[in-house]
């Protein structure tokens, strides 16, 4: 008999928020007024607040004492720390998607990468950049390694709130296009070592970017 997954009220309103987190709805730095957010979501604060403390573990929001829950701003520091890792992971991962992937799974990845040319084509940041997290997050799952697959997507988490800035620093979107454009081109050779170095050339070059842009910004904004 099928094992029915049953999903918590506080993991989908978990959810909702880290989409909001995601999209700029709510902002880095951004205090959370749950009174509001419970109204929006017709919820109780309950849920709200179990589901604060799983994006607080997952690095997304912060709750300080007597002060209530704000959105993570990433620091500089903390990119310099985490951006060698990422490219780190995510490199291996590609290697390894490029060693198992299907005729299946490319049709996959080959439908995601139409849909990042689509988007980057209307200069549409936003939708690029959910497919590209759609394109990263498969070749996870290709390489068929639990632990990496674990550890990458955590790491995600955390970048994500700072990884979409880079895509609005002059040519940078095309240039990411051009960069997807040869990791999909290394992973239907099959070729791991060409993966794994056309995809940590990738996320050097978002650090790079971001780098860039967080220099054209005031010290209090990630705009």
């Amino acid at each position: 008999m099928p094992i029915i997954k049953r999903t918590v009220l506080y993991e989908e309103v978990a959810e909702i928020v880290a989409r909001m987190i995601y999209s700029s709805q709510l902002e880095p730095g951004q205090w959370i007024d749950e009174m509001q957010l419970c109204n929006e979501l017709g919820i109780s604060r309950t849920p709200l607040r179990e589901a604060l403390k799983v994006l607080a573990s997952d690095g997304l929001v912060e709750l300080v004492p007597r002060k209530g829950c704000f959105v993570k701003t990433i620091s500089a520091e903390e990119l310099d720390e985490l951006f060698p890792i990422v490219a780190l992971l995510e490199g291996f991962c590609a290697k390894l998607a490029a060693e198992n992937v299907t005729d299946q799974e490319l049709i996959r990845l080959r439908h995601i990468h139409a849909n990042l040319e689509k988007h980057a084509a209307d200069e549409d940041i936003v939708r690029y950049y959910e497919e590209n997290i759609l394109f990263h997050d498969a070749l996870k799952n290709i390489s068929s390694n639990t632990w990496l697959e674990r550890l990458t997507l955590d790491l995600s988490r955390v970048i994500r709130l700072a990884r979409q800035k880079q895509l609005k620093l002059g040519s940078r979107l095309q240039h990411s296009l051009q960069e997807h454009r040869d990791i999909l081109a290394a992973i239907e050779a099959r070729d791991g070592e060409l993966a794994n170095a056309t995809m940590s050339l990738h996320i050097q070059n978002q650090y790079l970017a971001l780098k860039a842009k967080l220099k054209e910004s005031t010290p209090n904004e990630m705009d």
